[in-house]
This record gives structure tokens, C-alpha cells and sequence, in this order.
């Protein structure tokens, strides 16, 4: 099983959001890098940490499991979404996604400041100055501070 924290912004899609519907495919993603970690890495039974982003204060307010293995984003195929791509095809896919599953939403968020004030979380990537991923791995031990963190 592998960890990875995966940021999105309360307003567009939030932990509410996620605890509503319970499971949601988790698309838009355009970024290669990001598109290759979910089609070359994530599998089902995956863990992820959702993080509020672009709010103050921005931070991990939850988790989720990966549901379903790596497919192809749709969005990408319709001219009229936002995340339309005209290179992108049904026959020769560039965007994929992943479907996720409401697990938990914290008591506590964890904000980014307490991220930082954490020395075991000094190598988180998303704690990295210039990283912008909305999807980056986390290690176990990452995982469980973070969880410890967000114990009330």
C-alpha cells in the first residue's frame, strides 16, 4: 500500500463534498508529473490525506482510500468541460484519474504551519518551497504524524 496527500480547493471540491457523495472519481489533473504518479503508482487500497489548498488556513482535513484503479480522465474527451484537451482521446488517453472514497474528516485540521513546525515532516513534499503538485506521495511515517496531528 502506498500514501499520498492530494490537495484540492474547499470551493471547487472539499472533505464535505467528499463525505456527501462518499465517492468521486478525482479528475482534472494536467499536470505530467502528477498524471504519471496516478497512472504509474496509485493502486486500490491506497491511502490518501485530503488537504484544502489555496484557503487560509490551507491543510489536511481528512482521508480517503483509492477505489479504483487508474483509467482514463473523460473530461479530457468533452469539449465543453473545462478540462477539455484536444490531443487527449479516447483512443490515445493523456489524463487519468482515480477514484477515491470518503474514510475520515478530522476533528482537527492540521495546517500547513503545524506541518512545518514538525521536524519528522521536514522532507514532505508539499512543505518543498516551488512545490506545486497536487499530488505527492507520502511515506508511513508521514502518515502516522500527520494522523497523530490531527488526533483533537
Amino acid at each position: 500500500m502506498a500514501y499520498w496527500l492530494m490537495k484540492s480547493e474547499p470551493e471547487a471540491f472539499g472533505i464535505d463534498d467528499l463525505q456527501r457523495v462518499r465517492v468521486e472519481p478525482w479528475d482534472g489533473i494536467r499536470n505530467y508529473q502528477v498524471r504519471n504518479m496516478i497512472r504509474d503508482e496509485m493502486k486500490v487500497g491506497d491511502m490518501a490525506l485530503f488537504y484544502h489548498s489555496n484557503v487560509k488556513p490551507a491543510g489536511v482535513v481528512g482521508s480517503m482510500v483509492i477505489v479504483r484503479d487508474p483509467y482514463p480522465d473523460d473530461t479530457a474527451f468533452m469539449p465543453e468541460h473545462k478540462y477539455y484537451d484536444p490531443k487527449s482521446t479516447p483512443d490515445n488517453p493523456r489524463w487519468y484519474r482515480v477514484d477515491v472514497e470518503f474514510k475520515a474528516k478530522f476533528s482537527h485540521m492540521v495546517t500547513l504551519d503545524e506541518l512545518r513546525q514538525q521536524p519528522e515532516l521536514n522532507e514532505l513534499a508539499i512543505l518543498r518551497r516551488g512545490n506545486r503538485l497536487s499530488i505527492v506521495p507520502v511515506t508511513p511515517e508521514q502518515w502516522d504524524c500527520i494522523l497523530r496531528l490531527a488526533q483533537p
